[in-house]
């Protein structure tokens, strides 16, 4: 099972596309080591903030097991209204990660030797401004 791990640092978020099945039966807020990632993750630390499974529902950690569950939300994921009071069911995942989960977010905790702009150095361009083509003026 192939996840798609957002990396989250201060300063950008770093994906990166592993097999990790370490990862299964982990939970969110729960600390994994980063050389359990590979190499040259080694020092570092993170946190498993969240993610989404494969019909994109969000994993809560407010909810236990690995299962879908339909709870009232008052404010958070989806909820557009502002009224006083409003509550709706939404559909959540639990918090557990499974082989149904396609995207796992991190944060890191504690860095290590070697940064992670050297880790992925193809993800360090900067986005190019789009050129604007001008359209001759029908007369």
């Amino acid at each position: 099972m192939a996840f798609k791990l957002n990396i989250s640092d201060k300063e950008k978020a770093w994906k990166l596309q592993t097999d990790a099945e370490f990862l299964v039966g982990t939970s969110v807020g729960d600390k994994i080591e980063g050389k359990e990632l590979g190499a040259d993750f080694e020092g570092y630390e993170l946190e498993i903030t969240g993610g989404t499974d494969i019909a994109g529902f969000p994993l809560s950690k407010d909810v236990e097991g690995l299962g879908l569950k339909g709870v009232l939300l008052s404010k958070g994921w989806g909820m557009k209204d502002s009224r006083k009071g409003l509550r709706l069911r939404k559909t959540v995942r639990g918090k557990v990660i499974s082989d149904k989960v396609v995207q796992i977010n991190m944060k890191v905790l504690k860095h290590g030797s070697k940064h992670l702009s050297a880790i992925f150095p193809d993800q360090n361009k900067q986005a190019e401004p789009e050129k604007k083509v001008e359209e001759p003026v029908k007369v």
